[in-house]
């Protein structure tokens, strides 16, 4: 049984798209990758520059003998250089990294003129933190402490709210810019003063360091930090690469397990004043 033979029109239309179909197929792919995630939903705008009208905060220093205290520092520089806040060290004659097992190993001090900052020298030190260049940090986004509040091991997560500036008056007399934050979490079981946790280093969610840790207020919650206008300047020339920690991401599921693998290799420490 034979077919009819078809027109030639449907032969050459037939033709026409086998031709169109394949060239599509040949074509450069210039699909669009998919879009990023979204970002965290509380984060906000970028934060603004340092400016005469951010909210204060007053702390008066009488001038005291120093007492004998304990906080925190971390590692810088693989070659013995830490960051601390100059308030836990400022006055003591012999200050010192507790490096376990009873031992202590005794550091030079270099204090920031004009920020609660603290560089300390010691002969030989830990692998160090990473520190972040970054400036743009935005309002809401979360920050990491880890460190020794009231001398023991534990840590504190927060969020930013924004810009304030911290007038010392008294004993290193300055107007300080700073950063405020909101307490949202602690080690279980941490209650009362974070007393001790000065100094400690305030982590990004890549384990970048991107301040020092150096006050607190009970009352309203608040985690007070130095600001990248202070951090930077007072740490430069000796700074580690900007880059994550080990390639982790801190959450507030393991921000805990990352603050105990800190301690447990001397990149966060306890720093002491062995004598007045």
């Amino acid at each position: 049984m034979a077919f009819p033979r078809p027109p030639d029109w449907l032969i050459y239309s037939a033709v026409l798209g086998a031709l169109l179909f394949l060239s599509l197929q040949r074509r450069e792919n210039a699909d669009a990758p998919p879009a990023p995630p979204p970002p965290d939903e509380i984060e906000g705008a970028l934060l603004g520059p340092v400016t005469p009208f951010d909210p204060a905060v007053t702390v008066h220093a009488p001038d005291i003998p120093f007492q004998p205290a304990s906080g925190t520092a971390f590692s810088i520089s693989r070659d013995g250089r830490w960051v601390t806040a100059r308030h836990v060290v400022e006055g003591c004659r012999r200050p010192a990294i507790l490096v376990g097992g009873g031992r202590a190993v005794a550091a030079d001090v270099r204090l920031a003129p004009r920020a609660d900052i603290a560089v300390l020298l010691t002969q030989g030190g830990a692998d160090a933190v990473p520190v972040s260049s970054v400036q743009g940090l935005r309002a809401g986004q979360r920050a990491f402490h880890p460190g020794f509040p009231q001398a023991r091991a534990g840590e504190v997560t927060s969020r930013l709210l924004g810009r304030e500036t911290l007038k010392v008056r008294g004993r290193g007399q300055r107007d300080e810019p700073i950063l405020a934050w909101a307490e949202v979490g602690r080690t279980e079981g941490l209650g009362g003063t974070l007393a001790g946790l000065s100094g400690a280093p305030v982590l990004d969610r890549q384990g970048r360091a991107i301040g020092v840790t150096i006050a607190e207020s009970p009352r309203r919650g608040r985690i007070y930090t130095t600001s990248p206008d202070t951090f930077g300047p007072a740490i430069r020339g000796v700074q580690a690469a900007d880059e994550p920690l080990t390639g982790r991401t801190v959450t507030v599921d393991n921000y805990g397990l990352v603050a105990d693998d800190l301690r447990r290799e001397l990149r966060v420490a306890q720093v002491v004043c062995l004598s007045a």
